[in-house]
């Protein structure tokens, strides 16, 4: 590909390269093979799910660590919430009204953002008034927050966003010797304002509590953009001649995953968040991940350590990688092997019951050696002459990960060693009224992690309460 001194420079300041960007024009040209799920996991096929006496030890096993690691809670909250007021915006362009549209405002008073909306609304309004108090620039302008910064709950006497309500939430579960860690991924216009509201919210919610909240956050970086191109796969280039790069999805986050120094990370998606009333669900069971991972890892370290010396039992270590690390082994495994196999970094995944709710879903894939491994597949991933396959998934995935990011010997895993960029996702959107194609990443749960060690385990559906659209805050969960 010939590009010009401009599309060099391009290329430079997003700290990308030539060779980069035409791997990304080779993926276009070829797209990326679909995974080759064996079956679903399922309870007792891939899935752990704890009786009472299990959860309580598990649980036990976490609080009495907690003091001894470094926890960290790693919060996805990158965009504007554009897509939650679709429907909305939809209203305000067609002036036609929609299901969503109209339970929003005939509950409007529910909403937390409620108060603020008033000092923009006139006597008696009308429906268009309501909805343009809440999506109008010189208004509410909610579409153009991040979902962080939105209120989400309302109490008695405040309401809460959602970025403070995961601080409540951290400070519940993810507490070590009086600190809770979080980190926030953000857009880069979003920072000033999300600042503003960590000084508003730190120093009561740290009274409350008795924790001291270490706030963190970073950007997507842009050297993880992608490259975008017209229907023929050539490069996109926009009025002015420049080519056109993209965000890769939540995939290019596990860059900012890799730099958290953490020896147990949390990862739960911003909108996914529930109130006080109902949180006792998410703690418990977020407690349970976490006792799962420790309880695994210090089996995993205590192998390793043992295959350091060379004095190991291969029964038992066999045993523990098929039927704990759900990990197919040659049957002529060495030493080698055995430690190439352990030395990986591990997640622990809550799994929900479908309820068609939308997400990845927990499968055996076969990898390109015929091993079979556990993964989340997303349906985009999926051969069509496999969805009957699919179609027999009993979880989904609610992005609801315990991660153990560190070694045997305490050292950091380079979390950039275990993705398998033979994933990612192709898709048709638009600029200025002319279609591209987009590249996203392998995604952070699915290929970015495609080579960690994975367990599967049984959560319930009261610990996924996500916010996709507006009107979801006037679920059970979000309305005291």
């Amino acid at each position: 590909m010939n590009f010009t001194d401009k599309d060099l420079q391009q290329i430079t300041n997003h700290g990308l390269t030539v060779a980069q960007i035409e791997k990304q024009l080779d993926n276009f040209a070829s797209g990326f093979p679909y995974s080759c799920i064996v079956r679903p996991a399922t309870i007792g096929d891939g899935i752990h799910e704890y009786n009472a006496t299990e959860i309580e030890s598990f649980i036990n096993l976490y609080d009495a660590e907690r003091n001894n690691i470094r926890i960290t809670k790693f919060v996805p909250a990158s965009g504007a919430a554009t897509r939650m007021f679709r429907d909305l915006f939809e209203f305000l362009s067609t002036n036609k009204s929609n299901a969503t549209t109209d339970k929003v405002v005939q509950n409007i008073e529910k909403f937390a953002f409620y108060d603020d909306l008033k000092k923009f609304l006139p006597d008696n309004p009308s429906p268009h008034d309501i909805v343009s108090g809440m999506l109008d620039n010189d208004k509410l302008n909610l579409g153009a927050l991040p979902k962080a910064l939105i209120k989400f709950h309302k109490y008695k006497n405040y309401s809460r966003t959602a970025a403070h309500e995961h601080l409540i939430e951290g400070a519940q579960y993810a507490e070590s010797n009086g600190v809770v860690n979080i980190h926030f991924t953000l857009s880069p216009e979003h920072i000033e304002k999300f600042d503003n509201l960590m000084s508003q919210i730190i120093p009561d919610t740290e009274q409350k509590f008795n924790v001291h909240f270490n706030i963190t956050k970073s950007i997507q970086n842009p050297n993880t953009d992608t490259i975008a191109v017209n229907m023929d796969n050539s490069p996109f280039r926009n009025n002015n001649g420049n080519l056109v790069f993209r965000p890769a999805g939540h995939g290019a986050l596990i860059e900012n995953l890799n730099k958290i120094d953490s020896d147990l990370i949390f990862i739960k998606n911003i909108d996914n968040i529930t109130n006080d009333n109902a949180r006792a669900d998410t703690v418990q069971y977020k407690k349970l991940l976490g006792g799962v991972l420790i309880s695994i890892q210090k089996q995993i370290f205590k192998f390793m350590t043992q295959l350091q010396s060379g004095n190991y039992d291969e029964n038992k270590l066999r045993e523990f990688i098929k039927t704990k690390l759900n990990t197919d082994i040659p049957t002529n495994a060495t030493r080698d092997d055995f430690i190439q196999i352990l030395n990986r970094p591990l997640r622990v995944c809550g799994m929900v019951k479908n309820t068609g709710a939308p997400g990845g879903g927990p499968f055996w894939v076969r990898d390109k050696n015929g091993f079979n491994t556990l993964q989340i597949t997303e349906s985009s991933q999926i051969a069509p002459d496999s969805r009957n396959i699919m179609n027999k998934s009993t979880h989904f995935n609610p992005v609801d990960l315990v991660c153990g990011t560190r070694d045997w010997t305490g050292k950091k895993f380079d979390l950039n060693n275990f993705i398998d960029h033979n994933t990612g996702f192709i898709s048709t959107k638009s600029l200025n009224g002319r279609d591209l194609r987009a590249m996203e990443r392998p995604g952070l749960w699915n290929g970015a992690m495609a080579k960690w060690h994975t367990i599967f385990v049984s959560v319930p559906n009261t610990t996924f309460t996500p916010v996709k659209q507006v009107s979801d805050l006037l679920d059970m969960a979000h309305i005291k």
